[in-house]
């Protein structure tokens, strides 16, 4: 299917499938900005409330090259968003804030259990601002348990769920993995349990309380590993390996390396033949999983020796030429530059606060109706105080006076 066929009754008129919501959101760092994001990448009006200093995703390095201190990271995750500086701890901070949440069909945010209710924004407060509000907390250990009130960053999720003891190699310690995957798990459970609650408020006119835990996120996106493991049964860390079939791993080429795998029976046939050697195709040591499995040694062996012999680009024209899974084990800066990658538009040429294009990254997902995409950059800090403000009724005087008691 060409591109333009897949869109061809999209509307131009709308934001996406979110225009008219509004999201109001109090979070720094990644997993409540990330859901933030998506909630604004699907059309979403999304406002950023941030303490006058700025939240701490706007200080972390690297900056993007040829921008005025743009952090790549800001630019990333507050996408999408308008800017406004507020003092939450202060009485005219919060007054402001349950006035923009009365307004508001979303609250996100992800300080400590406990931080907002303190400042008087907790649900609760913020309920009775508006009743039908869905707040969306997200925090390390959520809302209730033993531990609720520990700090817990994505390090600390990926260490306790038990996703950190199997990554890495066989041979290895415990490893992490290489980007913040409890937040962005957090933060995508988050946006997608904050668009259920929106379909039940819709039926019911009832909003709620969304708790969303870290710890939570990595152990519902662990496969059927808290299953096995409470089991009692073995887990083993594999590295690029699969306990249940073989050959599956990344292997060296001339140039680089490639990953490929074969699960079925019938893929071995087809890859036997690739390497040129079509009687194993029903012998006895490979024509089945279990076979494979129990020879996997010689299987990688085989694939080893054809790949060592080959570019990366040879290898995978065979491989997926014949239909089996394959892929280059590619660097991100490689990624970035796939014809493939740009033609998804998952890295969109946009503006940032000194007005410069930086390439972001685009929604996952592609709607024909009312298609994605990166509206805007990350705002300047407090770059649309006067035009929130404004929003709310508040007045050039009023606004004065915030900026003087040192509340926006």
């Amino acid at each position: 299917m060409e591109k333009t066929e897949f869109f061809r009754e999209a509307r131009s008129d709308l934001t996406g499938p979110l225009a008219g919501l509004r999201v109001l959101e109090a979070c720094t760092t990644w997993a409540g900005p990330h859901c933030a994001a998506l909630l604004g990448d699907f059309g979403a009006d999304v406002i950023k409330v941030e303490l006058p200093g700025g939240e701490v995703a706007r200080r972390l390095p690297p900056f993007l090259p040829g921008h005025d201190k743009v952090s790549a990271f800001n630019a990333t995750v507050n996408r999408n968003k308008r800017s406004l500086t507020l003092d939450l701890r202060k009485p005219e901070g919060r007054d402001v804030f349950l006035r923009l949440a009365a307004k508001s069909d979303f609250v996100v945010e992800n300080f400590r259990p406990g931080t907002l209710t303190g400042w008087g924004l907790g649900y609760a407060d913020v309920r009775r601002a508006r009743a039908d509000v869905i707040y969306v907390s997200i925090s390390g250990f959520g809302q209730f348990g033993p531990d609720h009130d520990r700090a817990g960053y994505d390090p600390i999720a990926q260490a306790r769920s038990g996703y950190m003891s199997l990554n890495g190699q066989p041979d290895g310690g415990p490893t992490k993995s290489a980007n913040w995957l409890a937040d962005n798990l957090g933060g995508m459970h988050a946006a997608l349990a904050a668009l259920a609650a929106l379909a039940h408020r819709t039926r019911t006119g009832e909003g709620q309380h969304i708790d969303i835990a870290l710890l939570d996120a990595m152990l519902a996106t662990s496969d059927a590993n808290p299953t096995i493991g409470a089991s009692g049964l073995p887990l083993e860390r594999w590295g690029n390996e699969f306990s249940f079939c073989a050959p599956a791993s990344a292997y060296r080429c001339a140039d680089g390396w490639i990953y490929m795998g074969v699960l079925l029976d019938s893929h071995w046939k087809i890859l036997a033949r690739v390497l040129g050697r079509p009687d194993l195709c029903d012998c006895d040591e490979f024509a089945l999983t279990a076979q494979r499995v129990a020879n996997r040694a010689e299987a990688n062996r085989l694939v080893s020796e054809f790949c060592a012999a080959r570019s990366v680009a040879e290898a995978e024209r065979l491989f997926a030429g014949a239909g089996l899974t394959a892929g280059a084990v590619r660097t991100y800066a490689e990624s970035a530059r796939d014809p493939h990658v740009l033609a998804r538009d998952m890295l969109q040429n946009v503006a940032q606060e000194d007005g410069r294009p930086a390439p972001i990254i685009g929604p996952a997902a592609k709607l024909s109706r009312t298609p994605l995409r990166v509206r805007t950059g990350a705002p300047a800090l407090g770059a649309h105080v006067d035009e929130i403000l404004a929003e709310l009724g508040i007045d050039a005087d009023e606004r004065a006076k915030l900026r003087d008691a040192g509340i926006v």
